[in-house]
């Protein structure tokens, strides 16, 4: 089988289930496995892919998603072109599971689904409570406005089995921009970096510190600025499972250095 992979988690999940060599192009963003990625051709970025070379390499299956917004448009012209889709729209966990296993069976692999899936599960499976409180941990996928997770995101449930709570977990949104004033509003006890299309070692902290508004949140006024590349919390497939880890240590520091 001959696959496209038009995102970064999709292209994950097909390695992951170790049908890396049905790979015959990806998006410009995959990145990982690098081993794999970096030899394959390229057919646009998630917002640019081009019809015409994804057509060229004359997939029997386009994986696509819906997690990048404005990726439906992306997927209107590849359908009119004729090109075979899967579309994956994961909003919490428990999508992300059956996702691979929808993967895996268009791929022809179910067992490797089902066995994948198991995997996922037990590796981001409710760690403990610790503290009296769940900390408030606000996640920013960008910076300038503030864009950060609602109740209809995998990072939600992430921040709850690593033991802390989302502050805009109440809204029900994917994400939503914030103004300065409204994300510090929410309290933060940590604020976590975790930019969307920005190398991990771009990352700056010091743009949250220098925000006004967040002087007297807990996380400034305690300097829990912290950052998860985006590539562990972003990226609703295997990897997650780093995300949650480093979401744990956020947590505990929170815990354990709160004054």
């Amino acid at each position: 089988m001959r696959v496209v992979s038009l995102a970064c988690s999709n292209t994950e999940i097909v390695c992951a289930l170790g049908c890396a060599e049905m790979l015959v192009g990806v998006d410009d963003h995959s990145d990982h496995p690098p081993e794999v990625v970096r030899a394959l051709p390229r057919v646009g970025p998630d917002l640019g892919v081009d019809p015409a070379r994804v057509a060229a390499l004359s997939p029997d299956l386009v994986l696509a998603s819906l997690t990048v917004p404005g990726h439906e448009r992306v997927v209107e012209s590849l359908e009119a072109v004729g090109l075979p889709l899967l579309v994956l729209a994961p909003k919490r966990l428990d999508d992300v599971f059956h996702d691979v296993r929808r993967i895996a069976e268009a791929l022809g692999v179910p067992a490797r689904g089902e066995a994948l899936a198991a995997e996922l599960e037990r590796g981001l499976a409710p760690l403990p409570p610790i503290g009296e409180r769940p900390p408030r941990i606000l996640v920013e996928w960008w910076p300038r406005p503030v864009i950060a997770p609602g109740k209809k995101s995998w990072v939600t449930d992430l921040i709850e089995r690593a033991g802390g709570v989302n502050p805009l977990a109440g809204d029900d949104v994917e994400s939503r921009p914030l103004t300065d004033e409204e994300a510090a509003a929410l309290a933060p006890d940590a604020v976590v970096l975790s930019w969307c299309g920005v190398p991990f070692e771009k990352y700056r902290p010091d743009v949250v510190r220098r925000r006004e508004a967040f002087a007297k949140t807990p996380a400034l006024v305690h300097d829990r600025v912290c950052c998860i590349s985006e590539a562990h919390l972003g990226r609703p497939g295997p990897r997650l499972v780093d995300g949650l880890r480093e979401l744990r240590e956020v947590v505990r520091a929170c815990v354990e250095n709160s004054a």
